[in-house]
């Protein structure tokens, strides 16, 4: 076993794992996080992505003790207080979810998107969400709701 000090959320959470825990089953089995999900085993869907140190990440590519130290950011953290994360709000406003599985994943990785790239056009939001997957939507909501937070921050 090994012990992890990891900021997630902005709170400081720390637990003994085994040293082959990946930070996705830590942050669902042992806090309780279970808005991110495990969708593929294999790294490919994005449905476990997360923020660490800031930058998207896929958690089931990331040992828990590898995050040690680190900041976390899920899902369940990104909003402030009731005020939904202009990503948040447009994948409400522009109806970018039907089943909901990959919109934790889609958010966050659109969340380091738009820090690189503010303006966005249509092609460069889908090639920065091409590493996750969703199979209800057909993604033209998921662009839309892009583009309305882009529009919002700017």
């Amino acid at each position: 076993m090994a012990q992890v000090s990891i900021t997630v959320n902005g709170k400081q959470r720390t637990g003994d794992v085994e040293p082959r825990l990946l930070l996705v089953h830590f942050l669902r089995e042992q806090l309780d996080l279970t808005g991110t999900h495990v969708g593929c085993d294999t790294s490919q869907c994005g449905a476990c992505t997360v923020l660490v140190d800031g930058r998207s990440a896929k958690s089931c590519t990331i040992f828990a003790v590898q995050a040690d130290g680190s900041e976390v950011t899920t899902i369940e953290g990104l909003a402030d207080g009731d005020n939904l994360h202009p990503l948040q709000d447009g994948f409400w406003e522009e109806h970018g979810l039907q089943c909901g599985y990959c919109t934790p994943g889609m958010i966050l990785s659109a969340v380091t998107l738009l820090e690189d790239n503010p303006s966005p056009s249509e092609e460069q939001i889908r090639e920065g969400l091409d590493g996750n997957f969703c199979r209800c939507t057909g993604y033209q909501h998921i662009v839309n709701a892009v583009q309305n937070a882009a529009a919002g921050r700017a």
